[in-house]
C-alpha cells in the first residue's frame, strides 16, 4: 500500500488533502504555517493532528527505507525469493522487517554457526525433511578433524542449527510475541527495599499483560533500574514450545526426526526465542507506556503554557526559603526589574516585622499591584506571612505560582546573559514574578522536563520527548503570536521558520536599527530568506507598526485581499485600528460568504480567519480563557474537614486522576473514579491544567498531609462530565 493511501485510511482524510499535506511537508513548510495559512489545502485540520500525521509519515518513510535496505541485502546474498519479498512488502512495523531479516544477518559466532562450519547444515536439512533415519544419515558426517567424533556430535550440531532456524522464523516470532502480549503475565518481586516504600505494592505482584496500566510499566522499569525490583513476563512454556514445533512437524514424517525437532525446538525456545521475545515485548510495553506518558506531558504542558497572563500589573516576586531568606524582586508591567532584596519572615530568623517594613516600602515605592509567590520550600509560611501583610495593605492581591524549573533557569547561561548583575537566587525571584505576568514568555526559557507536569519524564527517550515537547512549545508560541519588538531569543526561536541563529539575528537587528516598523523589514535580517519570511511573518506582531495588519495574524500574502474585503464593505485601515468592525461578520454573511470570498480572492476558511483578526487586531487568545484566581487570604490544612466544599485549580493530570490546588499548600488528589459520574477513559478527557473546579473533601490525613477530593460529589462542575 502506498504511504499516501495508508495515511488517508489511518487519519480518515480526503485523498486530495493528504496529497496536499505531503507536498507541503516535503516542500519544507512548518506545521504552524500549514495549520494556519493553508486550510483550504488541508481541510482545516489543526496543528495537533498535523503533528501526529507528520510523525506517522516520518515513521512510514523510515519503514520503507528499511524495507528497501533489507531487500537489497538479501538480494545481494542471492537468497531473495518471491515469498520473502512479499513478506517484506506486507510488513507493517520495523519489528516485522527485522524478523524477516534475522536469518540473513551477519551473526556473531553461535552454536549454529559453529555447526555449519563443521559441515552439518545438510544433516539439519535432512532431519527437517523427516524422510529417513537421522542416525544412519549422521554417520556420513563423522569427521574428527572437524570436531565431529561421533553420531551424537553430528546430531547435536544439527539440532543447534535447527534451533536457530526455528528461532529465526519471522512468522513464528510474530505469533509468540502476540501470545505474550495477550496472554502473558507480568511477575514482579522486590529484591531490595528503597526505605521510602516506593515499590511496596510491587513486593509480590503479578498481572496479565493486557490489563497492566502504562504507569505501572514505567514504575516497574524504574524499580528495576534502581535494582529494587526484578520483573519477568511469564507464559506457559509448554504451550509456547508446542507452537514452535507445530510449524515444522510433518504428519507422516519420520518419528526419530520428529523427536529431534521437538528437542531442538525446546532448546531454541528456552535459549534463543523466549529471552529475545520477552525483551521485545518489554520494549513494546515500554514504548507504549512512554508514548502515553509523553502524551500526558503534552496534554498538561499546553494549558500550562497558555495560562492567561496577568497584564499591566507591577509585580513583586517572592522566592521562599528558610535559612537563606526569601528573595524579593519587583518588576514593572513589561517585566523590567525595578528592585530586589531579601526578607526573613520565616524560621529560623522569623523577622516578621522587619519583613513587613521592607515589603510595605517596596509596595509603596513601586506601586505594586500583585505578589507572586513560588510554591517550593517555605512557600506555606511565606504565603501565611503575605496573607497577614495584605490585611494591612490596600489594593494588593497575591497568587501562588509553580516555581518548578526556576532554579534550573536561574543557573543557566541564558539567565546569566539576561541578568548579569544579579545572583541566581534573585534571578529566580524575577522569574517567579514574570511567570505571573506572562507564563508563556517565561516558561519557554526552561527545559520542559523541569516544569513539573509530567510522569516519569526523566525516564523517557530524550530525543522523542524533546521532539514532542518542542512541538508543543512551537504550537503555543505561534497560536498566541509574538511581539517582534520585545520578544526574547528564547521566544523567537520557536516561531515557525525561525531557529536560534535567526532569532539572535532578529534581536541584533532590533538593537542596531531600533524597533521594527513593518514585517517586511524582516527580509533585511541576516539569514532570514524568503522561505523563512513566508513561514514566520504571520506569527510576528508589531503593535504600533505602520500597517495595522502587522498587529494581526493576517499573513502579508493576504494583505491586498484583506484590503479588498475592507473596501467592499466601506471600511478603512483606521476603522480597523479603532476597532470599528464589529458589524463586519454580519455584513459578510448578508452579502454571502462564497460571493465575498470569490471577490477578494480568498478561500472561505482564510477569509473567516482574516475577518476575526480585523475585528480584534492584537487579540490574545489567552484572554478568553478562565482567569487565574487571585487571593487575599489563606487556609491551612488544619482548617479543612471532610465534607467541606472548596475551590481549586487543576495542577497536574495523570493516568489515574488529577492533583488539585485548593489553597492549602498541599495539593489534593482526585482519583479518576471521583471526577465524574459518567465513564471516561482518561482524566484528560474532561480535565486540563489550570482549570477551575469545585471539590468536596472526602478523605483527610493531616499527619501525612494527604487530601482526597471528589469533583462529582461537589455537584457544581458544569464543565465536567
Amino acid at each position: 500500500m502506498e504511504i499516501s493511501q495508508q495515511l488517508t485510511e489511518e487519519f480518515k482524510l480526503r485523498p486530495d488533502h493528504v496529497r496536499n499535506i505531503l507536498q507541503l511537508l516535503d516542500e519544507g513548510n512548518t506545521i504552524p504555517f500549514i495549520a494556519r495559512y493553508r486550510k483550504e489545502m488541508t481541510g482545516a485540520i489543526d496543528d495537533q493532528v498535523l503533528r501526529a500525521f507528520n510523525d506517522r509519515y516520518e515513521y512510514l518513510k523510515n519503514l520503507e527505507k528499511r524495507k528497501q535496505e533489507v531487500a537489497n541485502s538479501i538480494t545481494e546474498q542471492g537468497k531473495m525469493t518471491d515469498e520473502i519479498q512479499a513478506a517484506i512488502d506486507a510488513a507493517q512495523t520495523m519489528t516485522e522487517v527485522e524478523d524477516i531479516y534475522r536469518p540473513f544477518k551477519q551473526k556473531k559466532k553461535t552454536r549454529a554457526s559453529v555447526a555449519i562450519e563443521k559441515g552439518l547444515q545438510p544433516l539439519a536439512e535432512f532431519i527437517l525433511a523427516q524422510e529417513g533415519d537421522p542416525y544412519k544419515e549422521a554417520e556420513k558426517y563423522i569427521d574428527e578433524e572437524k570436531g565431529v567424533a561421533t553420531v551424537a556430535d553430528a546430531i547435536a550440531g544439527a539440532k543447534d542449527i535447527i534451533a536457530e532456524v526455528i528461532s529465526d522464523n519471522a512468522e513464528l516470532r510474530k505469533k509468540l510475541r502476540s501470545l505474550l502480549e495477550n496472554h502473558g503475565e507480568m511477575q514482579v518481586k522486590m529484591v531490595k527495599d528503597d526505605e521510602k516504600g516506593t515499590y511496596a505494592m510491587y513486593a509480590d505482584y503479578s498481572e496479565i499483560i493486557p490489563e497492566i496500566k502504562n504507569h505501572r510499566i514505567l514504575a516497574i522499569n524504574r524499580g528495576e533500574k534502581e535494582e529494587c525490583l526484578k520483573a519477568k513476563i511469564f507464559f506457559n512454556p509448554d504451550i509456547a514450545k508446542r507452537v514452535c514445533v507445530a510449524k515444522y512437524l510433518k504428519p507422516n514424517g519420520n518419528a526419530e526426526c520428529g523427536k529431534l525437532i521437538e528437542e531442538a525446538a525446546d532448546d531454541g525456545y528456552d535459549r534463543l526465542i523466549q529471552p529475545s521475545v520477552e525483551r521485545e515485548v518489554r520494549a513494546i510495553l515500554t514504548d507504549r507506556a512512554s508514548e502515553q506518558a509523553i502524551k500526558m506531558f503534552e496534554v498538561n504542558l499546553r494549558p500550562l503554557l497558555l495560562q492567561p497572563p496577568v497584564k499591566g500589573k507591577v509585580t513583586l516576586g517572592l522566592d521562599p526559603a528558610y535559612r537563606t531568606g526569601c528573595k524579593v524582586a519587583v518588576v514593572d508591567e513589561t517585566g523590567k526589574v525595578l528592585d530586589t532584596g531579601v526578607i526573613y519572615p520565616v524560621p529560623p530568623k522569623n523577622d516578621i516585622e522587619g519583613a513587613k517594613k521592607t515589603m510595605k516600602e517596596l509596595i509603596s515605592k513601586h506601586k505594586v499591584d500583585i505578589i507572586s509567590i513560588g510554591n517550593g520550600t517555605a512557600s506555606k509560611e511565606t504565603e501565611i506571612f503575605v496573607a497577614d501583610l495584605l490585611k494591612e495593605v490596600e489594593g494588593v492581591t497575591y497568587a501562588v505560582v509553580s516555581e518548578a524549573g526556576a532554579s534550573v533557569y536561574s543557573a543557566s547561561p541564558l539567565a546569566v546573559e539576561e541578568f548579569p548583575d544579579y545572583d541566581l537566587t534573585r534571578r529566580s525571584a524575577i522569574s517567579i514574578a514574570r511567570r505571573l505576568q506572562d507564563p508563556l514568555a517565561e516558561l519557554i526559557k526552561i527545559d520542559p522536563k523541569s516544569i513539573g507536569v509530567g510522569q516519569y519524564q526523566h525516564d523517557m527517550d530524550k530525543k522523542r520527548l524533546d521532539s514532542v515537547l518542542g512541538g508543543v512549545l512551537e504550537d503555543c508560541v505561534n497560536s498566541v503570536g509574538v511581539d517582534l519588538n520585545t520578544a526574547s531569543v528564547s521566544l523567537l526561536k520557536y516561531v515557525a521558520g525561525l531557529n536560534s541563529g535567526i532569532a539572535k539575528n532578529i534581536v541584533n537587528y532590533r538593537e542596531e536599527n531600533g524597533k521594527f516598523t513593518s514585517r517586511s523589514q524582516l527580509l533585511k535580517v541576516s539569514k532570514l530568506g524568503a522561505k523563512a519570511y513566508e513561514q514566520c511573518a504571520g506569527f510576528l506582531r508589531i503593535p504600533d507598526g505602520k500597517n495595522i495588519m502587522d498587529n494581526t495574524a493576517v499573513h502579508p500574502e493576504s494583505y491586498e485581499k484583506a484590503e479588498k474585503l475592507l473596501s467592499l464593505f466601506g471600511y478603512t485601515d483606521e476603522d480597523v485600528r479603532e476597532r470599528k468592525l464589529a458589524e463586519l461578520p454580519k455584513k459578510v454573511k448578508e452579502y454571502g460568504d462564497d460571493k465575498a470570498a470569490e471577490y477578494c480572492g480568498l478561500d472561505k476558511a482564510t477569509m473567516n480567519d482574516v475577518i476575526s483578526e480585523l475585528v480584534k487586531p492584537g487579540r490574545d487568545i489567552r484572554d478568553s480563557l478562565p482567569q487565574r484566581q487571585l487571593r487575599k487570604d489563606i487556609m491551612s490544612i488544619d482548617d479543612l474537614e471532610v465534607g467541606m466544599i472548596v475551590d481549586g485549580t487543576v495542577r497536574n493530570v495523570i493516568d489515574f486522576g488529577a492533583f488539585v490546588d485548593i489553597g492549602v499548600h498541599q495539593d489534593g488528589l482526585v482519583h479518576i473514579s471521583e471526577i465524574t459520574d459518567r465513564f471516561i477513559k482518561h482524566p484528560s478527557d474532561v480535565l486540563k491544567v489550570g482549570q477551575q473546579v469545585k471539590a468536596v473533601i472526602i478523605t483527610l490525613d493531616k499527619k501525612k498531609q494527604r487530601i482526597g477530593l471528589s469533583l462529582k460529589q461537589a455537584g457544581a462542575n458544569k464543565n465536567i462530565g
